[in-house]
């Protein structure tokens, strides 16, 4: 009898550290544009724009904070904060239960990945080194992966990525987007040379 009572208080155990994780924080984005004159110069300038919306009971009085990680041929070769909502004192937490801002990303003629946090109040510029290649494309790789989020706790947001080279020929992003598991990886996994990972974290 012994193994069926430590297999139920494994079971228990489990179900209890489950219950302990669950979160009412959801995440809602939509890529791109409802006009279709704004679609348009989107396509032709090869941007990517992204909205995001964030709910939660617990979201209000939260700060938070975005990182970004540059993953050259396999290698982590920097890990920076985008930005901390800490650093400005009258910004500093959320003061709702829903929180929004919107991504735009375009690889820039130099060669560059330019990315733009724009938050209800302000926005955040960034520029990271690229390949000179228009095949760039961000991913919300929390939603694509179908991956945890959660309050404080970093959890990974985003994805700046260059397409699988398939045997065909062809390319794929779905196929790397969709492959959550081990992301700081896709480098050595796909044959990717670059891409960014941006991560996320709500903090008190």
């Amino acid at each position: 009898m012994k193994p069926n009572f430590l297999l139920l208080l494994c079971l228990l155990s489990c179900s209890l550290s489950f219950a302990q994780k669950k979160t009412d924080l959801k995440m809602f984005s939509k890529f791109g544009t409802d006009s279709p004159e704004l679609r348009d110069i989107l396509q032709f300038e090869n941007i990517d724009y992204l909205k995001i919306k964030f709910t939660g009971k617990e979201l209000a009085d939260k700060s938070y904070k975005i990182t970004v990680k540059e993953i050259w041929n396999g290698k982590i070769t920097n890990d920076t904060v985008v930005y901390d909502s800490k650093s400005i004192k009258q910004f500093a937490k959320i003061n709702d239960t829903t929180f929004f801002f919107r991504v735009i990303a375009k690889h820039t003629a130099d060669n560059k990945l330019k990315v733009t946090f724009r938050f209800p109040q302000f926005s955040i510029n960034k520029e990271y080194k690229a390949l000179p290649t228009d095949h760039y494309s961000l991913r919300n790789i929390a939603e694509e992966s179908n991956l945890p989020i959660g309050y404080d706790k970093k959890f990974y947001l985003l994805a700046y990525i260059l397409p699988h080279k398939l045997a065909d020929g062809g390319s794929s992003y779905c196929e790397v987007g969709t492959n959550g598991v081990d992301i700081e990886n896709w480098g050595k996994k796909f044959g990717i040379e670059h891409y960014l990972i941006f991560e996320m974290e709500f903090q008190k």
